[in-house]
């Protein structure tokens, strides 16, 4: 019913347009006062129509019992509507006396063939306007025929049968509009089926991804904490093969931990629940601590990281632990692909609309064929199997999505010469001097 009340929305200006002309052709060559009349019932009843349709749209019931209270304002409708036109032909054909009725015979087709369209979502009122049309289409060429006694040479039975022709077309051409929306509503309802099987399966997965990941973190720390503390002496001096041995399981502890932390990252940004502390925080700070966190990690690559920050503090709407969890990602990402004894630089650029904060490597360098890649999650520029660096593939996807949180962006542009600068941008709130 709502698919019904919405079309006849979209059509209110198109009825009224071949109403009014029809109305037109009647005054003119026909009686001006029958049209005047048959203009006052049209207004009534596209009033109507206009006030009934807007009521269903808005409604937001979808019972059966809803549908049931409507049904008689949707019969007085039908019979309004179905009634005007009526009028009007019958009405034309009685002043013609008898004829052929060509205006009154392509009216009542129009009107038969306008109903076969965009009627068939409610069956009732398909089948009442069809009968009444084909009844009024019938009563025409019999009531000249009653009238002048026509003998079956004579045109008007002509107009009998033909008119006879124009219904069967007309109601082959109902069911088969019929028959295609009855498809299409089985596909959707299919659709939607399969949508929330779907949803279903994506819950699903994600809670055992989620409880799984959190049930491997425990022993994995556990594992971690026995072999960073055997490692580090204070159980006795390690063989120079063992110590070599818990190094192996030390990064590959340290691996599998932070792809954990991706992992929940991951499911919290989708699911709508990663907690962000807002605070006001100074953007250089932060970006000094990340830069001495990953200072290890970069001599362990051979890669020198230089900054050059305001000297003053920028201050920024913000989680810092977020922040610096995407300024750390990116940077690790610059040193872990960029050649040994190479340098990232990490800059900061203030205006007054926004703060830009760069990352400048000498690494592989991107294009912008590679921009879906780099930002999709578990993918990776260099996808093969023998590639030099290793990831999960979700850092940038995360990192995006937690800039986006803070009404902010990364993106990255390819340097003029080796490498590219990945640019994340924010809004400042002051700039202290």
């Amino acid at each position: 019913m709502k698919d019904y009340c919405r079309v006849g929305l979209e059509l209110t200006l198109q009825r009224l347009f071949i109403f009014a002309s029809a109305l037109a052709l009647a005054a003119f060559y026909y009686d001006a006062r029958f049209a005047a009349i048959l203009l006052v019932f049209l207004l009534v009843s596209e009033l109507y129509d206009y006030r009934f349709f807007n009521r269903v749209v808005a409604s937001t019931e979808t019972s059966h019992a809803a549908a049931r209270r409507f049904l008689p304002y949707l019969y007085l409708s039908t019979f309004f509507s179905t009634s005007l036109i009526i009028a009007y032909s019958v009405g034309i054909a009685v002043i013609q006396g008898p004829t052929t009725h060509f205006m009154s015979s392509f009216f009542l087709f129009a009107a038969a063939l306008f109903a076969a369209m965009n009627s068939y979502y409610v069956m009732h009122v398909l089948v009442t306007r069809l009968i009444c049309f084909g009844a009024a289409f019938l009563f025409i060429p019999i009531r000249d025929i009653v009238i002048t006694n026509a003998p079956l040479q004579s045109e008007l039975w002509a107009q009998l049968f033909t008119s006879i022709f124009v219904l069967t077309f007309v109601i082959d051409s109902s069911r088969n509009y019929l028959k295609v929306y009855r498809a299409q509503t089985k596909q959707l309802d299919l659709l939607r089926i399969e949508h929330e099987r779907s949803q279903v399966a994506y819950k699903a997965k994600s809670e055992f991804i989620s409880t799984m990941s959190h049930e491997l973190r425990t022993p994995l720390t556990s594992i971690r904490g026995s072999v960073d503390l055997a490692r580090s002496g204070k159980l006795g001096k390690l063989p120079d093969q063992v110590a070599a041995v818990l190094d192996v399981a030390q990064r590959n502890c340290q691996r599998l931990l932070k792809l954990i932390d991706e992992i929940l990252d991951l499911q919290s940004v989708e699911s709508g629940r990663m907690a962000f502390t807002h605070a006001t925080i100074d953007l250089v700070q932060a970006l000094s601590e990340t830069i001495s966190d990953c200072e290890v990690y970069a001599s362990e690559h051979e890669v020198s990281i230089r900054s050059s920050l305001p000297d003053q503090m920028v201050l920024v709407t913000g989680d810092k632990q977020r922040l610096q969890q995407v300024f750390a990602n990116i940077l690790s990402n610059a040193v872990k692909f960029s050649p040994a004894k190479s340098e990232s630089l990490v800059s900061v650029q203030v205006t007054d609309a926004e703060v830009k904060v760069l990352f400048k490597d000498e690494g592989i360098g991107l294009s912008e064929d590679d921009r879906e890649k780099v930002f999709d999650r578990f993918s990776q520029v260099d996808s093969s199997d023998t590639r030099r660096s290793g990831g999960t593939g979700l850092g940038m996807n995360i990192s995006r999505q937690i800039m986006q949180a803070h009404g902010g962006s990364i993106g990255y542009r390819k340097n003029e010469g080796p490498g590219t600068t990945f640019i994340v941008t924010m809004k400042p709130l002051a700039r202290e001097t």
